[in-house]
């Protein structure tokens, strides 16, 4: 099972919300490309990145704090996706332009199904469908809205595109240290064939043991890794068992 460290950017800090709140925010570094770089030191060897901003304005807002980070850890091998943000096939071309090796698009998915499709095509395996859950709905908008679709149907409609992977998370258990979701990865992993990654709550490593029995093909950390109750290193083991 992969493990990718999450770096969230909001204002061009290092920080992380609870349950998406941006009311509930800790600052955990001023720059999000040392951070990057000590994630690297640690042996990680890809960062799942969040434009906080950007998923609340629905355009990139913190694209140099981006590059930088990329520039910074890209040349070691680090794959970098990004998410937050990604609402248009300009803003698509630019990120990658700068050497993001995917993008993860989730309101833009379920606002406008056709675009995301048409998108896939043109970018093989460069994106990533981002469904955010709220009690099995999918939430929208840096989830600040919740909408009528389960999380299950909107990841079915996709299949069978060449979409590089499925990042689920459970809004509830985000940033809560109490553990994922485990039933609704699995629910999710099963509705397609798509492989799923799982994101929210990953707490301590018999989570991410746990996540990895229960068939998820990779797994973010996030807050975790920064008040160290799993060790990166520890969790790096899973990629080679």
């Amino acid at each position: 099972m992969l493990i990718w460290p999450a770096i969230d950017v909001r204002g061009g800090q290092c920080v992380r919300l609870r349950q998406g709140d941006y009311a509930q925010e800790t600052v955990y570094g001023t720059s999000p490309a040392e951070m990057a770089e000590h994630w690297r030191g640690k042996g990680a060897k890809r960062l799942h990145l969040v434009d906080l901003d950007g998923a609340k304005e629905g355009a990139t807002t913190n694209f140099e704090s981006i590059r930088e980070l990329v520039e910074k850890v890209a040349p070691f091998g680090v794959e970098c996706e990004l998410g937050g943000g990604v609402r248009s096939e300009e803003t698509i071309r630019r990120l990658l332009g700068i050497g993001l090796t995917r993008l993860v698009v989730g309101t833009l998915a379920l606002k406008k199904p056709e675009w995301f499709e048409e998108m896939c095509r043109k970018f093989p395996g460069r994106l990533v469908l981002g469904i955010d859950a709220r009690g099995g709905m999918v939430a929208t908008d840096g989830w600040l809205e919740t909408s009528a679709t389960p999380a299950t149907e909107l990841a079915r409609r996709f299949d069978g595109l060449p979409i590089a992977a499925l990042v689920y998370t459970d809004v509830a258990t985000d940033g809560m240290m109490r553990g994922p979701n485990i039933p609704e990865c699995v629910a999710m992993s099963r509705a397609t064939s798509i492989p799923v990654v799982a994101s929210g709550g990953v707490t301590r490593l018999d989570d991410v043991r746990r996540l990895a029995d229960a068939g998820l093909s990779a797994c973010i950390i996030g807050r975790a890794l920064y008040e160290n109750t799993i060790a990166l290193e520890d969790a790096l083991k899973f990629e080679r068992e």
